[in-house]
């Protein structure tokens, strides 16, 4: 199955059948990232329309629409080779934000800092991601404004200071991308505007998973490790599960063994009212996994549970990706 549904897809759909807390989501095969490359970049014929079918049956799974003004769904798009290429490609989360659906989320869940924190990061990881802006404008950004908000780290920024921040990273996004190199975007005085269709959004999403299979660190890495060119990436569209939603979320990863020496024991990081990236971007120092125990025991018990799970189901030692929402654990 890796080399139909790639590593992540195929684990996510194991994991959903054995019942474990997976998001819903849909994978786009390898072959189809194969057969659009292959092609110049142009889909293979029916590709998109079997993608709208599938983005239609994940929103009546999880009752709710892409871009929806009341209860919007969001979703991350991840790249999933058959092989691991840890680093190699890219990732673009909570897809489905535009100006309308913020409000949405705000209304959901009573909380406009986080509604405003995903905003700003989904505008910063699009624009680096998918279209190629330097994220160092971002960062710069992100550190003038908590200079000015008088902050040490982005947890502390206001609802008001993140929502300026969307307003700058827009402004970020429109002087740094080539408007003649994207015909679908919106324009005002000759400048792109950041897309607000959650369709748009996502076609484009896939699109650059699909280039990075071909990026340069890819293509040496693959090199390197003696993998082949041919096999493409799948695609990963997966409803959110959101880590930043206060001091009862978190996100982290972790090892049912100690992966230097092989010790029978938990080994991993987490961090409280944070998504996934900030994990593996050092900007903010994790809590050992131990800690989980003391903060959510009863996530804690659960995960552990979950871990020998996947232990005795795979019959191997396991690295695993979680988020906590709210207190919900998923894998």
């Amino acid at each position: 199955m890796n080399f139909v549904l790639g590593g992540k897809g195929a684990n996510l759909a194991e994991m959903s059948r054995i019942g474990l807390p997976v998001p819903g989501g849909f994978t786009i095969t390898c072959q189809t990232c194969v057969e659009y490359s292959g092609a110049g970049n142009v889909w293979p014929a029916g590709a998109l329309d079997e993608i709208v079918a599938a983005e239609a049956d994940l929103e009546a799974r999880c009752g709710k629409k892409l871009g929806d003004a009341r209860d919007p769904l969001l979703v991350s798009v991840r790249s999933g080779a058959p092989f691991s290429m840890p680093g190699m490609m890219d990732t673009v989360l909570n897809l489905g934000l535009n100006d309308d659906s913020v409000q949405g989320l705000i209304a959901q869940t009573q909380n406009p800092r986080f509604a405003w924190d995903s905003y700003r990061r989904f505008i910063q990881m699009f624009s680096n991601v998918v279209m190629g802006v330097d994220a160092d404008l971002f960062e710069n950004a992100l550190t003038r404004a908590r200079l000015v908000a008088g902050v040490r780290v982005d947890s502390e920024l206001s609802a008001e200071d993140l929502q300026e921040l969307v307003v700058t990273f827009k402004g970020i996004f429109s002087d740094n991308v080539e408007a003649s190199l994207y015909p679908e975007l919106e324009v005002a005085d000759g400048k792109p505007i950041f897309p607000h269709d959650p369709e748009l959004q996502l076609r484009l999403a896939i699109q650059a998973v699909f280039g990075s299979w071909m990026n340069e660190r890819a293509c040496i890495y693959r090199k390197q490790h003696g993998i082949s060119d041919d096999l493409g990436t799948a695609v990963n569209v997966q409803a959110m599960a959101f880590g930043n939603k206060g001091e009862t979320s978190a996100t982290g990863v972790a090892f049912t063994r100690n992966p230097a020496d092989g010790t029978k024991e938990f080994y991993g990081d987490f961090l409280v009212n944070a998504q996934g990236e900030d994990v593996v971007a050092g900007i903010r120092t994790p809590q050992k996994i131990e800690t989980l125990q003391q903060v959510m025991p009863d996530v804690y018990e659960q995960f552990v549970n979950i871990a020998h799970t996947l232990e005795n189901h795979y019959r191997d030692m396991q690295d695993m990706e979680y988020t906590i929402e709210r207190g919900k654990l998923y894998m």
